[in-house]
């Protein structure tokens, strides 16, 4: 097996870390996105976003979300209209593992990498690569701490801001 590095849950970058994840494998692995997944996929995609939003904006970690799908082409979306936050479907030729693949192989620097899977093949060939990898389970933890962050950091503003606010204004 090959040994892999893995990500310090609370590591600060700029934006120069990409966190890359296979998301079907994702959706399957967090339990309320599987049962979400089952009545409304698009949805389970949206709310997996969502919850990834976190991460990107307290950690400013680059986020792709990366879905198979079935058109002639890859797609990009930019649900929150930031060019560092994307999700992408595949063309029906290549697999969501084959995009993240390319994408960690094409980086300038994969070691900046993170891939997000528990499909141990695509986490022994991203190692390889040089990127780091994340279990299912791991980004969830990590995405629910990115998101307490955020709550703190807006909660000590909105109480600046009162303070401020009450003070007398010359």
């Amino acid at each position: 097996m090959v040994s892999s590095r893995h990500v310090d849950q609370d590591l600060q970058v700029s934006f120069s870390r990409h966190l890359l994840v296979d998301g079907s494998n994702v959706l399957h692995a967090w339990s309320e996105l599987r049962a979400l997944l089952a009545s409304d996929r698009d949805t389970a995609r949206a709310q997996l976003a969502q919850q990834l939003t976190a991460i990107h904006d307290v950690e400013q970690v680059r986020v792709t979300i990366v879905f198979d799908s079935r058109g002639a082409e890859l797609a990009v979306e930019r649900p929150f209209g930031d060019l560092t936050f994307s999700v992408l479907h595949t063309p029906s030729s290549l697999a969501a593992d084959d995009v993240i693949e390319q994408l960690v192989a094409n980086s300038a620097d994969p070691s900046a990498c993170v891939v997000a899977t528990d499909d141990n093949a695509e986490r022994e060939t991203v190692a390889a690569a040089g990127a780091s990898v994340l279990r299912a389970a791991d980004l969830q933890t990590w995405a629910r701490q990115a998101a307490a962050r955020q709550t703190e950091k807006v909660a000590t503003l909105r109480a600046a801001a009162a303070r401020q606010w009450r003070q007398p204004h010359a």
